[in-house]
C-alpha cells in the first residue's frame, strides 16, 4: 500500500517542475501503477456507463488512463479527468461505483468535473458482466479485496499523484462522492482511510453487503416458496393504499408520503381475499410472503435480527419493489436475487450452479461474513479518525428504497453513536453530529427517483450552489465554513394532488412534522422535530 510519506516523494521530483501538458503526463511514474494514456478532450458529449442512459454533456478536459497492479492479480483500472487550468477550482472530488462496479463512473465524475472539480473513478479492478455479476471472484480472492476496498486508495493516490503535476500543486480539499456501492465505498474510505478525504457523501450505503444479500435471499424465497407465495404486479397498487390508508396521516396531513415509516402499524391482513381472487386482494399464502419481506431476515436459531426489512406504503412507487423485488416480467429474475445470488454463489461459493434455495440463515451467513464480509462491509462505528482531522460525513438515504432496506442506514447511524459514547477519543470531542448527519427522505427510491422531495442535488448534473438544496454545496459549506447541514430542501412532485413541492430533509433522529396550516406542498410548512 502506498502511504503519505512515499506519494509525498513520489510527487517531490515531479511537482518541483511546475505545471506540465496533459500529454507529458504519460511521464508520471507511480509505484505498481502505468499511467496508460494522457490526451486532451474537448468539451461535448459523452456515453453514460449505464446502457441505454442518455449521454453526458462534459466540459473540455484532461483525461488521463491509468492501470493499478498491486498484486500479480490485480488489474485496476482508473480514470482521472482535470479541468482545464482555468476551470479548476482547486479540490478534487473522487466518484464511487454502483452495484459489483466493473465500469468507470463516468456519469457522477460528469457531475464532478461540471462543479470545476479534478475528478476521478475506478472499475473496482475488474469488468462486469450481467451474464456472470460476480464471475470475475471465482478462484480470485485478489479481486474481491481490489473491488471491496483496495481499488479506491489505488484511484486515490494516483489520482492525487496525477493533479499534482497538472496543475503544480495538490487539492486544498478531497471529497467522496457516492450512493449504493459508492455509498459502501465512501464509509470504507472513513473507516479504512480517514486521511483520505475532508468530506464524504455516501448515500444510500450497500455497507452490510452480505447481510443484505442474505435479504435478497430471504425475500427470493419467501415469494417463490410455491406456486402460491409469488406477489403480482397487478397487486402492489393495492398493498401500497392499504397502507398508506393506515399510516400516512401519522406526520400530520394526507400527503401520500409516510415521513417516517417506522411510526407505521400496517397488518396486510386487511387485504386477505374474501371470496375470488383479484387484483384487489391477497391470498394467506400471499400474505405470508409479503410480511417476511416487510419483517427482514432473522436466525432461524437465535431469532436474531440479520438484515431490516422494506418499510411498506411504497410498493407501487415507480422503480421500487418492481423491478428490484418482484421481477419486471415472468421468467426474469429481481434485481435483489440476482445480486444474492451472485453474492453467495460466486463471492462466497466460487461456483456457478449455487442454488439459492439451499442458503441456511444460520451456519452460512457466519461463513459468508467470514470469507467476504470482512472485506467488502464497512460497518465499522470507529470514526474516531475521521472525525479527529475534521472529516465531514452526510449520509442519505430514501424511505421507498426498495434496493437497499432504509433502516439500515440508521442502524448503521446509531451504532456509530453508540460506538462514541463508550469510547471517548482525547483528539475530539462533541456529539457524533458535530461531523456526521443523516437524512432519510420520504418517498426518495434508490438514490434517485420515487416519488415526493426526492431530488436535492444528488440525481442529476444539474446542481446549485444553495447549500439547502443541494446536498454537495451542503458538505462543502461543512467542511470549508464549519456550518452544518440544519435541514437539506428536496424538490419534486406531490404524489395526490401532482403539483411541485418542495419539503424539510431533516437530520436523523429528527423527522419533518406539518404545522397544521399553509400549503402542505411546500417546505416552510414543516419544522424538523425530534420524536
Amino acid at each position: 500500500m502506498l502511504g503519505r510519506v512515499t506519494l509525498l516523494g513520489v510527487l517531490g521530483s515531479f511537482v518541483a517542475v511546475g505545471q506540465q501538458p496533459c500529454e507529458k503526463l504519460t511521464a508520471l511514474k507511480l509505484p505498481h501503477t502505468e499511467i496508460v494514456s494522457a490526451t486532451a478532450a474537448a468539451a461535448g458529449k459523452i456515453a453514460s456507463e449505464y446502457g441505454g442512459a442518455p449521454s453526458l454533456e462534459v466540459p473540455a478536459r484532461c483525461v488521463v488512463k491509468a492501470v493499478a497492479r498491486p498484486t500479480s492479480d490485480s488489474d485496476i483500472k482508473i480514470e482521472v479527468w482535470l479541468p482545464l487550468q482555468s476551470g479548476w477550482n482547486g479540490k478534487y472530488m473522487q466518484s464511487g461505483n454502483g452495484g459489483w462496479a466493473g465500469t468507470i463512473p463516468v456519469s457522477t465524475m460528469a457531475r464532478g468535473l461540471e462543479r470545476g472539480y479534478a475528478t476521478a473513478g475506478t472499475d473496482g479492478g475488474h469488468a462486469f458482466d450481467m451474464a456472470s455479476p460476480a464471475g470475475w471472484a471465482i478462484g480470485h480472492p485478489e479481486k474481491l479485496i481490489d473491488f471491496g476496498y483496495r481499488a479506491l486508495r489505488e484511484t486515490t493516490v494516483a489520482a492525487k499523484a496525477v493533479i499534482g503535476a497538472y496543475y503544480g500543486k495538490q487539492p486544498a480539499r478531497s471529497y467522496f462522492v457516492g450512493c449504493s456501492d459508492g455509498g459502501r465505498e465512501g464509509l470504507m474510505e472513513a473507516q479504512r482511510f480517514p486521511e483520505d478525504f475532508d468530506g464524504i457523501v455516501a448515500g444510500a450505503p450497500a455497507n452490510d453487503w452480505s447481510n443484505l444479500c442474505t435479504g435478497f435471499i430471504w425475500n427470493g424465497q419467501a415469494l417463490l416458496k410455491d406456486a402460491g407465495s409469488a406477489i403480482p404486479l397487478a397487486k402492489l397498487p393495492a398493498i401500497q393504499k392499504a397502507a398508506l390508508a393506515a399510516c400516512d396521516a401519522n406526520d400530520g396531513v394526507k400527503d401520500g408520503l409516510i415521513e417516517d415509516p417506522r411510526t407505521c402499524r400496517f397488518d396486510p391482513s386487511v387485504l386477505v381475499c374474501k371470496a375470488e381472487d383479484t387484483s384487489g386482494c391477497l391470498t394467506e399464502t400471499q400474505i405470508v410472503a409479503l410480511k417476511k419481506i416487510y419483517e427482514g431476515p432473522k436466525n432461524p436459531r437465535t431469532g436474531q435480527q440479520i438484515f431490516p426489512g422494506y418499510p411498506p406504503g411504497h410498493e407501487a412507487v415507480p422503480g421500487g419493489w418492481r423491478p428490484w423485488i418482484i421481477s419486471a416480467a415472468p421468467g426474469q429474475t429481481s434485481i435483489q436475487m440476482m445480486f444474492g445470488a451472485s453474492f453467495f454463489g460466486q463471492a462466497v461459493y466460487e461456483s456457478n450452479n449455487w442454488d439459492f434455495k439451499t442458503l441456511n440463515f444460520d451456519s452460512d451467513i457466519a461463513y459468508a461474513f467470514e470469507k467476504a464480509g470482512v472485506i467488502l462491509n464497512s460497518t465499522n462505528p470507529d470514526l474516531r479518525s475521521f472525525r479527529a482531522r475534521g472529516g465531514k460525513l452526510i449520509q442519505y438515504h430514501g424511505w421507498a428504497d426498495a434496493a437497499i432496506a432504509p433502516q439500515t442506514s440508521i442502524n448503521y447511524y446509531e451504532k456509530v453513536r453508540s460506538f462514541f459514547a463508550r469510547y471517548p477519543d482525547a483528539r475530539g470531542s462533541g456529539d457524533v453530529s458535530s461531523f456526521f448527519r443523516l437524512f432519510m427522505v420520504p418517498g426518495l427510491g434508490h438514490c434517485f427517483g420515487g416519488i415526493g422531495p426526492r431530488s436535492f442535488g444528488q440525481d442529476s448534473n444539474e446542481f446549485s450552489a444553495d447549500p439547502e438544496r443541494d446536498v454537495i454545496a451542503a458538505l462543502e459549506r461543512w467542511v470549508e465554513k464549519g456550518i452544518a447541514p440544519d435541514f437539506l430542501i428536496g424538490t419534486g412532485t406531490a404524489p395526490t394532488d401532482k403539483k411541485p413541492m418542495t419539503r424539510r430533509l431533516c437530520p436523523y433522529p429528527q423527522v419533518a412534522r406539518y404545522d397544521g396550516s399553509g400549503d402542505p406542498n411546500q417546505a416552510s410548512s414543516f419544522t424538523c422535530r425530534a420524536e
